[in-house]
């Protein structure tokens, strides 16, 4: 069991709130927290709420053979499971040294408070008798997890129900509780524990303590009775020592609460009782109704859209929406277009796009001939040849009327810079 420490300034601060007789939640010294019980849909199914501390109990029974010592008595088995659900401190599948004191507590209370009438789970001596296995599960530990386990586990026992059993000869017949209704165990008392919190060797006293407040505790006493002010176990831990007055006001205080707590679990088993005789709907998870899930539910919430719908129209009045300028398209080849005054070149091929340059060249020489006719310059330029010459022809009018005819060569000038020579000779 692995627990986060607490700081120093937070134990002193729980410290100092109980030397005020101040209490987190806002309790008094001796209160208790909320307590609430339900019962499931099966017999000996119980769920125990104490503050933020959630304990659930289930009772089965089988048929086994009885111990050897006490051949005409039945079995009675306790089992606590702390799980990593409850709390991050508990180690799955490793029992420990919490649960084991847990278990033992809860064994003085139930068991050896003899509650139960042992005697009356026989079924032949000697050879069959019944099992009656209570297990009990941590759902949520919020600190006092004995008073919660011990709550569910009587509870639980008292809502139980064993199936009725048959004889004859060396027959035993167990019966559904659709053919015969199932019996009750005899339960002669029902036994509560209650604990009390000491600090500073015993200077304060709390009652039911929660997690924070069980950490800075000095020591821990563990009182279980019954209405009758009967106690049937009692346990200290902590290494405290208790005088004599303290241990009689912790038995008084614990008188008052169990009178109570088991007024509440009579009247959560009649509830119970009721609801089932007159075939409504009972079970833990009927009692929750808030925290019910609910799917495939559907609920529809009208919503008014017309104030929503005037400022639209009015915003459609008062806006001016500027006309969409469409950019022009390039067609490129090979692309499509889909709509009213768009371009398809979907289908041009080579051959078109080279009757195309062949136009643009005839254009090109139309041009030329005309300039040549005014008598402009005129470059002539073979562009198949791979020499790197090119002769240029310059016509110009000479005074009497004819044409002077002047050729050059130029080596190793091409392109613009070329261009640009010719243009200044």
């Amino acid at each position: 069991m692995k627990e986060t420490p607490l700081s120093n300034c937070e134990r002193d601060f729980l410290l100092k709130a109980i030397q005020e007789k101040k209490r987190l939640d806002g309790r008094q010294t001796y209160d208790y927290r909320k307590l609430k019980i339900m019962f499931g849909t099966d017999f000996g199914c119980c769920f125990v709420e104490l503050g933020k501390t959630r304990v659930m109990a289930q009772v089965s029974c089988e048929l086994v053979a009885p111990k050897e010592s006490r051949p005409n008595e039945g079995i009675m088995f306790f089992n606590i499971e702390l799980s990593p659900m409850a709390s991050p401190a508990f180690e799955q599948g490793r029992q420990s040294e919490l649960s084991v004191k847990l278990n033992r507590q809860l064994e003085r209370c139930l068991r050896n408070s003899k509650c139960i009438d042992l005697e009356s789970l026989c079924v032949v001596s000697g050879e069959k008798v019944w099992q009656i296995r209570v297990d009990v599960h941590t759902l949520n530990h919020d600190g006092n997890l004995m008073d919660a386990a011990s709550i569910t586990a009587i509870a639980a026992l008292c809502h139980f129900r064993r199936p009725d059993v048959g004889i004859q000869g060396d027959e035993i017949t167990v019966y559904s509780p659709n053919e015969r209704d199932p019996i009750p165990l005899s339960i002669y008392h029902m036994p509560i524990s209650v604990s009390f919190a000491f600090f500073q060797q015993g200077t304060y006293l709390l009652v039911d303590p929660c997690e924070r407040e069980e950490r800075v505790m000095d020591g821990l006493l563990m009182i279980a009775m019954n209405k009758h002010r009967e106690i049937c176990s009692i346990q200290s831990s902590g290494g405290i020592m208790l005088l004599k007055e303290q241990v009689m006001r912790c038995s008084k205080i614990a008188s008052v609460k169990v009178s109570e707590i088991t007024k509440l679990i009579t009247k959560a088993l009649e509830n119970d009782k009721t609801a089932r005789k007159a075939g409504g709907k009972c079970g833990f998870a009927e009692s929750m109704p808030q925290e019910r899930i609910t799917a495939l539910k559907m609920e529809e919430t009208p919503v008014e859209m017309t104030d929503a719908t005037e400022q639209a129209n009015d915003i459609d009045r008062t806006v001016e929406v500027p006309p969409q300028i469409q950019s022009p398209v390039v067609p490129i080849p090979g692309m499509g277009q889909v709509g009213q005054g768009l371009q398809n070149n979907w289908g041009i091929e080579e051959d078109d796009l080279d009757e195309e340059d062949s136009d643009n060249k005839e254009t090109t020489m139309e041009v030329e001939e005309k300039r040549q006719a005014e008598g402009d310059v005129v470059e002539l330029s073979d562009s198949d040849s791979d020499s790197e010459e090119d002769e240029v022809v310059i016509l110009q009018p000479e005074a009497t009327g004819g044409v002077q005819k002047n050729t050059s060569t130029s080596s190793h000038l091409k392109g613009p810079a070329a261009s640009k020579k010719r243009h200044r000779k």
